[in-house]
């Protein structure tokens, strides 16, 4: 299933993503993701933080030299990098992975006394030149609030992600996402369980349990994109079979009233 983007292009609803600590070797990494490709996954996210585009731009070109793929078209790539380290012509969504900016060659989580002003006027302005000139199909942001959303539309002529799972519903931000065209992800659908920020808040629910066991199912969504990972075989199947459902309204009341609201990540722990 696909969604359509202010740019006009389509975007797979389902996105895998390539983020974890510590990152598996590359050997595993290149075998996982034409294995997911298999599967039927055709939208993957990475970024220069993740560590898994060169594995990632491998992984594809097996993939077309293996039939999985007729063309690099039949991928979609979401990266905050751009296309060199993937080893590709272009990649179908280029964000801006933070609104903040960092010394040259700063690593790891601790960002204190690291960070610069961030221009958000002028990284966006190339941001856009970078769609008009072909090397991104779509542009948009993640971590962004609404009020550095209101900054941004302010000088965007395209719009742009938040995260957003049971746990940490965002309303304000999704209706405000609602209002101005932009496309909403889902970071961490599952509330980061397994990551050291993370919670069992989600998966660890009774009403979720509950729900899920009188559907047959394990995942819900709200008219977004979410991004699942696994490097699991048999979760990175049983994450695809995930659509063809509703829940009924009185579920979704029960969901809004009975979840505790925290997020997940919070980048606040890598400044202060």
């Amino acid at each position: 299933m696909d969604v359509v983007l202010s740019s006009g292009h389509r975007m797979p609803l389902i996105r895998f993503g390539t983020f974890t600590i510590p990152l598996p070797p590359p050997d595993v990494l290149t075998s996982v993701f034409p294995e997911a490709i298999g599967e039927g996954y055709r939208h993957f996210d990475t970024a220069a933080f993740y560590g898994s585009e060169v594995a990632l731009g491998q992984a594809m070109a097996e993939a077309l030299d293996r039939g999985l793929i007729e063309s690099r078209s039949h991928i979609f790539i979401t990266t905050s990098s751009g296309a060199l380290k993937l080893g590709l012509e272009y990649v179908d969504q280029y964000l801006i992975h933070w609104p903040l900016r960092l010394k040259e060659g700063t690593e790891g989580f601790n960002f204190k006394g690291k960070m610069l002003p961030f221009d958000m006027k002028g990284t966006w302005e190339t941001m856009e030149a970078c769609s008009k000139l072909g090397l991104a199909k779509s542009i948009g942001v993640s971590n962004f609030g609404t009020k550095k959303l209101s900054q941004l539309l302010m000088h965007a002529t395209i719009p742009p992600t938040l995260e957003m799972n049971v746990g940490w519903r965002q309303e304000k931000l999704r209706e405000y996402c609602r209002e101005k065209g932009i496309h909403v992800t889902v970071l961490s659908p599952l509330g980061a369980n397994g990551a050291s920020w993370g919670s069992l808040a989600v998966m660890e629910s009774p009403l979720l349990k509950d729900i899920a066991a009188a559907k047959g199912k394990t995942v819900a969504q709200q008219g977004s994109t979410f991004i699942v990972k696994s490097f699991n075989k048999g979760r990175v199947r049983g994450n695809l079979q995930i659509l063809g459902w509703k829940l009924i309204q009185e579920d979704l009341e029960r969901l809004n009233l009975q979840i505790p609201q925290k997020r997940g990540f919070v980048g606040e722990f890598s400044i202060f």
